[in-house]
């Protein structure tokens, strides 16, 4: 891969384990990796001129649902609350197929790319008329991002007393036999990997307490990392204590779904003594704001579980819940409930940004990226505070206080994804037509 050199970047804001930021800085990236940090470095290959920008670790969402793009704003799901919201939206997703989870999925990681994001996850839980997980790492792979797509399902329906209808929900050999498919042809443990697969179960309320247990298992056999929906609302967790006769904590560690290996998304109603679990087994939080105030669900203890030792990333959510798959919004909004819920000193800006980055690539388990180091990936995001949002600003690098929510440049492995805020690697417009006709099939 050739050689590039960002140059001259006003402030590179590192992440780095001394918090460490650096003043008119150049980058140089080669084969995929940060290669050398610091000033007057020169190239024979391209540069990138970065005069007057904020270059940050590329961001990192933890939990997303690609396909709901194709649902956003239903104007009967609108005002809902959880368990509602997703009735009104199961039988609009049982009419999806493969190209409705292609096309949905390009315009959600394009949508993340333009908002500085490197690296996503994504919750896949539903596989109507031949749609496959397939589906959206073909999609990943043509925008360039780097993935962490997660084989989710769902098998308890409405007649075994679940939420989802029986048309969406599978049979549990079939699911696990695919699970094991996916991971066999797509996982790759390999530092610098650009796909690597999860396990994950819908949430306790669509699938068995036999499917948990043996996803997990699998998931220790095949040395890959588990994710589900916990403990999201009031209803989420009294169905758990009316069905499980316990909290969702515990419910998830009776089955084997705490460690270093699991992440759990939302997690807004998780109690002290859950929190102290999550620490002392260093089980993962996807925090997703936006998607929690849309929904109703409540502000998340995040500041109780950062002073508690967990690990905790952002994930934007499904479309359909937040409507928005904007990165850097998510992070100022995060930054802002823990100052509604607990005072103006208790998340900083830099403290939102870290959750967005290095926050999110541990809760994947990559040691890989999520900072700008020497032997880290080339994974950056290239931030132009020229404009109006930035002016007049004491501190530009400051992002999430006064700074665009779009990206001028962002690298993955090197590669440059987006350019002038513009995406290269697909022809956008033409994806975006044809995601507004598929959405108005599904509305007619």
């Amino acid at each position: 891969m050739p050689e590039t050199l960002i140059r001259n970047a006003r402030t590179v804001v590192t992440m780095d384990d001394h918090g460490s930021e650096y003043v008119d800085c150049d980058i140089r990236l080669r084969d995929g990796e940060i290669v050398e940090i610091g000033g007057g470095l020169t190239t024979t290959g391209e540069t990138q001129d970065a005069t007057g920008c904020i270059v940050t670790p590329g961001l990192v969402n933890t939990h997303h649902h690609l396909f709901q793009t194709l649902t956003r704003a239903v104007p009967a799901a609108q005002d809902a609350l959880l368990f509602g919201w997703l009735k009104t939206l199961y039988p609009i997703w049982a009419r999806f197929g493969p190209e409705h989870m292609h096309v949905s999925a390009l315009t959600g990681l394009a949508e993340l790319a333009l908002s500085g994001c490197t690296l996503t996850s994504d919750h896949l839980y539903l596989f109507p008329n031949g749609a496959r997980l397939d589906d959206t790492i073909a999609a990943a792979e043509e925008i360039g991002l780097r993935f962490h797509p997660t084989r989710g399902a769902m098998s308890i329906g409405e007649r075994l007393g679940g939420l989802p209808p029986e048309s969406l929900v599978e049979m549990e050999p079939n699911i696990l036999a695919d699970m094991i498919r996916v991971v066999d042809a797509f996982h790759d443990p390999a530092p610098g990997a650009m796909v690597r697969v999860g396990l994950a179960p819908c949430s306790p309320f669509s699938v068995s307490r036999e499917l948990m247990r043996d996803t997990a298992l699998l998931a220790r056999d095949k040395h890959v990392m588990l994710h589900t929906h916990l403990a999201e609302n009031d209803e989420d967790v009294a169905y758990s204590e009316e069905t499980f006769g316990c909290r969702p904590g515990q419910y998830a560690e009776e089955l084997g779904w705490t460690g270093h290996d699991v992440w759990h998304a939302h997690c807004v109603k998780l109690d002290a003594h859950e929190i102290d679990l999550f620490a002392r087994t260093k089980t993962g939080v996807a925090h997703c704001p936006c998607s929690n105030c849309r929904l109703g669900s409540g502000i998340a203890p995040v500041r109780a579980m950062r002073e508690a030792g967990v690990r905790v990333g952002l994930g934007v959510d499904g479309s359909a819940s937040n409507d928005s798959g904007n990165l850097v919004a998510e992070a100022r909004t995060a930054m802002l409930l823990q100052r509604v819920a607990s005072g103006a000193d208790a998340m900083s800006a830099r403290e939102a940004l870290r959750l967005a980055t290095r926050g999110g690539a541990e809760v994947l388990g990559r040691d890989d990226t999520g900072r700008i180091e020497e032997g880290y990936r080339a994974d950056l995001a290239v931030w132009d505070v020229g404009g109006v949002e930035s002016a007049g600003s004491w501190d530009p690098a400051a992002l999430l206080l006064a700074g665009p929510t779009r990206v001028r440049d962002l690298f993955v492995e090197g590669r440059q994804i987006v350019r002038g805020g513009e995406i290269v690697t697909i022809d956008l417009p033409t994806v975006l037509e044809r995601q507004n006709a598929l959405a108005s099939g599904l509305a007619g």
